[in-house]
């Protein structure tokens, strides 16, 4: 059996090093390129004849900053120019963004995403390597959990009920600027524009009914744009949200109603996790 030809794409050098050298050992493996950041592993993967890369999901760039290519990013750069060329993600990291991200990049085949803490061994990767060079796909049903988990944010996020420009606006409101600012920084020629639409986000959120004038709508838009859930609040003044049963619970005491929920739930919900998880892996193996 031939080797497979690998794209190693990891910032961190020594896990990097380690990597290059379990993977070569299994005699399976032929590293034919390393890169640290998602721009080297684009231009790499174009000078390179790999049939696949192995590439780490945060991918720190001391130049681009916060600007960084992730591995994500990186792939679907990768795959303008060709085409569903294989991947496989790992990652340790639990970040809502990366999970976003992956969602929205569109990869449907020819790729494997998992956590590294649960694939580890070269000797666990190189099944992964030729799974995704020949069309199958996996995600770990841990990463499986919290992509849907994020969906699910999504979707019931109350940003989603505004058009991008309202976004903008409603971002700028919650760093603290005033209308003349913001206006001032969307290069608006009228700064009523901004009250106009502050108006539309309220009315979207449900704050124009209940605050009572525009500094408490502007400061409970605030809170509802950093936080990205929906908030409504009672006749008191106090803040409500949806906690996982679906009952409007006090904000401040959501972390407490939580854990209490979780310690009564959590044998069942244990359960459950683990019915799925076999589920999904048993599928994996008769595919």
């Amino acid at each position: 059996m031939p080797s497979i030809k690998v794209l190693l794409v990891d910032d961190h050098g020594p896990l990097r090093l380690a990597l290059r050298e379990g993977l070569q050992a299994t005699g399976s493996v032929q590293v034919l390129g390393e890169a640290s950041t998602g721009q080297e592993a684009i231009t790499k993967a174009l000078e390179l004849d790999v049939d696949v890369i192995l590439m780490d999901v945060q991918l720190q760039d001391a130049q681009a900053g916060r600007k960084a290519i992730s591995g994500v990013g990186a792939a679907v750069a990768i795959r303008r120019e060709r085409p569903r060329l294989p991947v496989v993600f790992y990652s340790i990291q639990d970040d809502d963004e990366y999970y976003r991200e992956f969602r929205a990049s569109g990869i449907l085949t020819h790729y494997a995403y998992v956590r590294k803490s649960n694939y580890l061994l070269p000797s666990m990767l190189v099944p992964l390597l030729r799974d995704a060079i020949n069309g199958r796909s996996l995600v770990d049903p841990e990463i499986e959990d919290r992509v849907q988990e994020v969906r699910d944010l999504d979707e019931q996020s109350p940003r989603a009920l505004l058009e991008p420009n309202e976004i903008r606006v409603a971002e700028l409101v919650a760093q603290g600027m005033t209308n003349e600012q913001i206006a001032a920084r969307l290069n608006l020629h009228d700064k009523r524009a901004v009250s106009r639409t502050n108006g539309r986000i309220y009315a979207a959120w449900g704050l124009s009914e209940t605050a009572v004038d525009d500094k408490v709508a502007r400061a409970r838009a605030t809170l509802i744009y950093t936080l990205n859930r929906m908030i409504i609040w009672d006749e008191d003044g106090v803040a409500l949200v949806q906690d996982r049963r679906g009952d409007w619970v006090p904000l401040y005491l959501e972390t407490q109603s939580n854990n209490e929920h979780e310690t009564l739930l959590a044998e069942e919900t244990r359960d459950d996790e683990l019915r799925k998880r076999a589920v999904r892996r048993l599928r994996y193996k008769e595919e």
